[in-house]
């Protein structure tokens, strides 16, 4: 038979607890939506009463609930020597309104004495007696087995009667906690099985692992396969520490290589490497270009026997095909590219080489050439296509830079340094000579003075800008004198290009890298 997995989303409150990683109150409602939409089963949206935010978060969501998720609220256990109907922040799990209450309770012994400076009998007391009232309040209650493997270690038999509790008490679900993210997955699966083996079969056993020892990820797998239905984790790992297990790796693995195990029947898997990015960008963290399935490297190739192999056939190098996660394949180039690598990556920027085996190899020679100078095409396509036309003589660059001129100056301690640009183009054999000043850098004074003496011939210009700016010293040994590579990614509303340039001289990079940006955006607004 064919076992139902159901995928518990904690992003919005565990996933918040990691470093750098901070969402705004509209950011977690339209999060929560976006998980709606994706197809998960819960959504956790944080601890009422604990902060104005995450109180005021719920009452959003009360005002328009989900469509398709359960939304969760987490709390804790009443405290010791409090009678849970006089517990503060669980009558506030209570006025959240969520439907489902999420309660962690400790399960180690040690903590239970050293944290909660209580007693083993007074801690099974404080779990049943607040599943209980919450029970008895019409709540769902999923009990989180909080430090169950390391209290597992320490006391087997009282671990498992502290799982035993919630569910006499009436909890639906019993979460297997991996805090510190220490267990490794052969211990996790047999604890599990333990534990699925000591719980009534009428209670859903999930997981919930921290990636402390690497192994949060496989720790979940594991558990699946020793009986564990409810999955927890956090989009892109998020979370404390080392982060949680990884929703954007569990869930293809189940879906796709997990015989025996469905996924939810309205997952839009399709749209798993979407929703990876809306996090990075709202939690304005850099994405890994490594993360399995939706990083940009996941079905990046970038050797040329690799790259001629997925050509023939995608399976040789891709474990997945790259669209059943919403991902793109990408042939990256570099020194270790082959001609395969030219023609595949020329193809996606509408360039067709085939049947050109002369200029193919002449331009992966040239190719070759510049990386061993500097040059570097795995993040500048934009430049690659330029090269490739300039070697084709496929076409005209539609202006003729003729030279610039650069000064810096500074007018006092007190003033702002300021950079003058001159610069000279030819367009349709007519001459622009134009300056452009800036207290934004030299670059900033070059771009403004390029636009300004294109915009009479090319008033597109304006549409476009410059977003980021990176530069690279390629040989630190040599100092100030080492060779430059400066990636400049610019972008219009409708798309995003990079270019490349690189010299002794960082303007000169710059400006290489700058010109090819203006030149390719031409080519593209060309009716």
């Amino acid at each position: 038979m064919t076992a139902a997995i159901q995928f518990y989303d904690c992003t919005l409150r565990d996933g918040t607890q990691g470093p750098g990683v901070n969402f705004s109150l509209s950011d977690k409602v339209r999060l929560a939506r976006a998980l709606d939409d994706f197809g998960v089963d819960y959504v956790e949206g944080g601890w009422p009463g604990a902060n104005p935010k995450d109180t005021e978060f719920f009452q959003r969501l009360r005002q328009k609930p989900l469509k398709h998720a359960t939304l969760t609220a987490f709390g804790a256990t009443r405290r010791p020597g409090c009678p849970v109907a006089e517990d503060a922040q669980v009558q506030a799990l209570l006025d959240s309104g969520a439907a489902v209450v999420a309660l962690v309770g400790k399960t180690s012994p040690m903590h239970v004495r050293q944290v909660l400076r209580t007693t083993l009998e007074e801690n099974l007391a404080m779990i049943s007696e607040t599943v209980r009232h919450l029970k008895a309040q019409g709540r769902r209650v999923v009990f989180e087995a909080e430090h169950f493997f390391d209290g597992h270690v320490e006391d087997d038999g009282y671990a498992l009667e502290t799982v035993r509790a919630a569910a006499e008490a009436g909890a639906e679900a019993v979460v297997l906690c991996d805090t510190n993210g220490a267990t490794l997955p052969y211990d996790l699966n047999r604890m599990t099985a333990a534990a699925r083996a000591a719980l009534p079969a009428g209670v859903t056993l999930g997981i919930h692992c921290h990636n402390d020892s690497g192994c949060a990820v496989a720790g979940s797998l594991l558990a699946i396969r020793a009986g564990a239905t409810l999955v927890q984790g956090t989009v892109n790992g998020f979370g404390e520490r080392c982060g949680n297990a990884d929703l954007c790796a569990i869930l293809p693995a189940v879906a796709l290589k997990m015989p025996g195990y469905a996924v939810p029947g309205g997952l839009k898997l399709a749209q798993l490497t979407d929703l990876s990015r809306l996090f990075y960008e709202l939690a304005v963290v850099r994405p890994n270009p490594q993360q399995p399935y939706v990083g940009t490297g996941a079905f990046a190739h970038k050797g040329g026997m690799h790259a001629n192999a997925v050509a023939k056939d995608s399976r040789t190098f891709e474990h997945i095909p790259p669209a059943a996660v919403g991902n793109r394949r990408d042939f990256l180039l570099s020194e270790q590219a082959g001609a395969a690598s030219v023609v595949l990556k020329a193809r996606e920027q509408d360039v067709d080489l085939s049947g050109k085996e002369a200029q193919t190899q002449a331009i992966l020679k040239e190719l070759k050439e510049k990386e061993a100078r500097g040059y570097s095409y795995e993040a500048a396509d934009a430049s690659f296509k330029l090269l490739v036309q300039r070697m084709l003589e496929k076409r005209q660059p539609p202006f003729a830079f003729e030279g610039f001129r650069v000064i810096v100056e500074k007018r006092g301690p007190a003033e702002k340094t300021l950079s003058e640009a001159t610069i000279k183009v030819r367009v349709n054999g007519h001459t622009e000579l134009t300056a452009a000043e800036s207290d934004g850098g030299p670059v900033n004074a070059l771009d403004m003075a390029l636009r300004k003496a294109l915009s009479r011939f090319f008033p597109q210009v304006a549409e476009m800008q410059l977003r980021d700016f990176k530069v690279r010293i390629i040989d630190g040994t040599l100092g100030t004198a080492a060779q430059t590579r400066v990636l400049v990614d610019s972008a219009d509303r409708a798309r995003q290009w990079s270019t490349v340039g690189v010299s002794e001289n960082i303007i000169e990079a710059s400006w290489q890298a700058l010109l090819d940006s203006v030149e390719y955006y031409l080519e593209l607004k060309e009716p």
